[in-house]
């Protein structure tokens, strides 16, 4: 028999020894590229969005996101980014070794030069172009140290442990990680107080409303301006001098709720505050709570209504526009809670609660649906039952953003527009009077409600506010800057008692303050709440002490001393506002958004292009007042602002809607002169 051949080391069925060292070695480098991209990414994209959404359990509570919403968006953000970079790594391999490798590089030396533009963000002056160009010089130099070192990307490598940590943070040490993973289900009910009865309770809670929005000259409400909100001082007790203890509701709110001070910074939800109105009036009450940006009614004693815009989609495209403001160069422009936007009731496809009354504003067919879906479902409930019930409503009004003008119609607005500034902190201003304005009549909706119910008289009846809002220049907002320029617009809310049966209107000045508001709820509801409160019923004497205490972080109060703050004065209307004009030849040129909107209105849509806002050539100095005219009125005068990153601006709200009509509507702008006459720019 013949002797078996001698295998061939060359065959294909057992690779060479040369050939598997190539094979490990390009797995090795494949494997450590990834753990750079891998780390990279986690600091670039990771890291800070699981911080902030970690410190923003409010985002998902508005959004009524649920674990499994909020644990696949973390995977998303963690995961999603990471195979998109590596994936476009990998393909370049196609093009051969050499691509694969200048591919590498050139994703490293962009993900350093984005992690230089959010540290020089932190921790430099620099922001636009100067930063940008600074970040390309720190991502060139660290591509160098990666290319001629190797102890850059062993330290790269290493931190590919980083979103496991980050991860691991968000999930167990945020305030969010209240709301992906509760634990407790509230705490101890109230019991009955003596032998009283339990009256109906409606709390409606207004958000970001300063008293002094509310005030004529003379200290009380306006009338005038705001009808409804009179009427209602006119049947309660106003405690003029009440103060929020926050400029942010998931501090502000839970105080309120639970009367106690703000003392740790956790998520505005009932397994960090077990102890509020929901779980103390649980046992007595049956619960109708239409919360916002919070969730302290625990499920065993309510399920709220799911209204606001959800899904995970809207979790992803939020999260995306969050991204673009931590990674961009400049600071953004936007407020968050700008996106915590009250969805309409034609939005969210509800019914209408009560027929709108007849008003002669009311003339635009839907201005009904755009009363808030929240507001129409909480009015939907206002009814008499056999058991005492508390009806609870916090609505988004007349917070930013703002879109409504008085009258209900809405209207749209560029998301960049400043809040501070020469003549910006004026139109911030009076947008959010007009939805001031607005929010009176869903006032006047509520008392209309009540009454015909048949609740009105019988039942306790609460409207305040969690907290104001600072419109002074350099100050705008309500943090401690706005606090230390303007405690009065921040601090001073409005704060209305109408206790069963109450028939006339009385004011009491005592230092109230919002920690007070559950002790004086339970005292009124005949309740006995079974913790301590730091606030004081309004049934017990008042506070000796008139100091105030604000806290702009839990724990770390700030004081100031009490008393009712005066009114800013409204601005002084132009003379020409309200006053017709004539179109005269052009004698300049601007630019304005939307023009379009004005060739075809329509009023079944309930919108109206009620601010105007664009821009104009250099030759137009700063300061310069502009007249804006529609169909032969002028409805505004606004002055030219400085240039700021969005151009050199204008932009103007015309508040009273009988300007339009509807079809074809002709917008004019004119530039005023030093001697008072009108000069028209062409508009495109």
């Amino acid at each position: 028999m013949a002797e078996p051949a001698a295998a061939d080391p060359s065959t294909p069925d057992e690779p060479s020894p040369a050939a598997s060292t190539r094979w490990y070695q390009g797995w090795r480098s494949e494997l450590g590229r990834l753990l750079e991209v891998t780390a990279l990414v986690g600091l670039v994209v990771t890291q800070p969005l699981l911080d902030v959404l970690g410190r923003s359990p409010d985002f998902f509570l508005f959004h009524r996101a649920d674990p499994a919403q909020i644990l696949l968006l973390v995977a998303l953000v963690a995961v999603l980014p990471t195979v998109a970079v590596a994936l476009l790594g990998a393909l370049s391999r196609l093009a051969g070794r050499t691509a694969r490798a200048l591919t590498h590089t050139g994703l490293v030396g962009l993900l350093l030069a984005a992690l230089a533009v959010q540290v020089g963000r932190h921790v430099t002056p620099l922001r636009g172009v100067p930063l940008l160009l600074v970040a390309v010089l720190a991502g060139a130099a660290g591509v160098a140290a990666h290319q001629r070192w190797r102890a850059p990307g062993r330290v790269l490598r290493l931190a590919a442990a980083g979103p496991v940590a980050f991860l691991a943070l968000f999930l167990l040490a945020s305030p969010t990680s209240a709301v992906v993973l509760p634990r407790g289900d509230g705490g101890a009910a109230g019991t009955a107080q003596g032998t009283g009865v339990h009256p109906p309770v409606v709390m409606l809670i207004l958000d970001e409303l300063p008293l002094v929005s509310l005030l004529g000259a003379d200290g009380r409400i306006d009338a005038t301006r705001y009808p409804h909100f009179a009427e209602l001082a006119g049947g309660s007790t106003w405690y003029r001098n009440a103060t929020g203890v926050s400029g942010w509701t998931p501090n502000a709110l839970p105080a309120m709720l639970t009367g106690r001070y703000p003392a740790k910074p956790v998520a505005p939800h009932y397994s960090q505050y077990p102890d509020n109105i929901f779980t103390a009036f649980g046992g007595l009450y049956d619960i109708r709570a239409e919360e916002s940006i919070t969730r302290l009614c625990p499920p065993s004693r309510c399920e709220q209504p799911v209204t606001p815009e959800q899904g995970l989609g809207v979790l992803v495209r939020e999260t995306g526009k969050l991204l673009g403001r931590i990674a961009g160069p400049t600071e953004s422009a936007v407020d968050p809670e700008d996106s915590y936007r009250e969805q309409t009731r034609a939005e969210a496809g509800l019914d209408a609660a009560e027929p709108v009354p007849a008003d002669p504003k009311f003339r635009w067919d839907s201005l009904d649906d755009n009363q808030p879906a929240r507001f129409t479902s909480f009015l939907a409930g206002l009814k008499t039952t056999p058991r005492p019930t508390l009806h609870f409503l916090h609505l988004l009004m007349p917070h930013s953003p703002w879109a409504y003008l008085p009258s209900g119609a809405r209207y749209d607005a560029p998301e960049d527009l400043p809040n501070d500034g020469a003549g910006w902190v004026d139109l911030a201003r009076q947008r959010h009077l007009a939805q001031l304005g607005y929010t009176d009549r869903l006032i006047g909706e509520t008392l209309r409600t009540l009454r015909a119910s048949g609740l009105y008289d019988q039942a306790l009846v609460v409207v305040t506010a969690d907290h104001g809002v600072s419109f002074r220049p350099g100050a705008q907002g309500r943090g401690m800057d706005a606090i230390k320029a303007a405690a009065g617009e921040v601090a001073w809310v409005p704060m209305f008692v109408k206790e069963p049966r109450q028939q006339t209107g009385r004011v009491d000045d005592r230092n109230w303050e919002h920690v007070d508001l559950l002790p004086t709820v339970a005292d009124e509801a005949n309740i006995r709440l079974p913790w301590r409160v730091d606030g004081r019923s309004a049934r017990q004497a008042p506070r000796t002490d008139g100091t105030k205490h604000f806290y702009d972080r839990p724990g770390e109060s700030v004081t100031f001393p009490g008393g009712v703050p005066t009114p800013p004065p409204l601005p002084t209307p132009h003379p020409l506002v309200g006053t017709e004009v004539r179109a005269g030849p052009a004698a300049g040129s601007a630019r304005v958004a939307d023009l379009a909107a004005f060739t075809a209105m329509d009023p079944d849509t309930g919108t109206l292009p009620a601010l105007v806002w664009g821009d104009v050539p250099d030759r137009i100095p700063d300061g310069t007042m502009l007249a804006v005219a529609v169909n032969g009125r002028i409805g505004a005068v606004v002055p030219v602002v400085p240039a700021d990153p969005g151009g050199r601006r204008f932009a103007a709200l015309l508040t009273d809607d009988r300007l339009f009509r509807a079809g074809t509507n002709q917008l004019a702008v004119y530039e005023i002169a030093t001697d008072g006459t009108l000069r028209r720019l062409a508009l495109s």
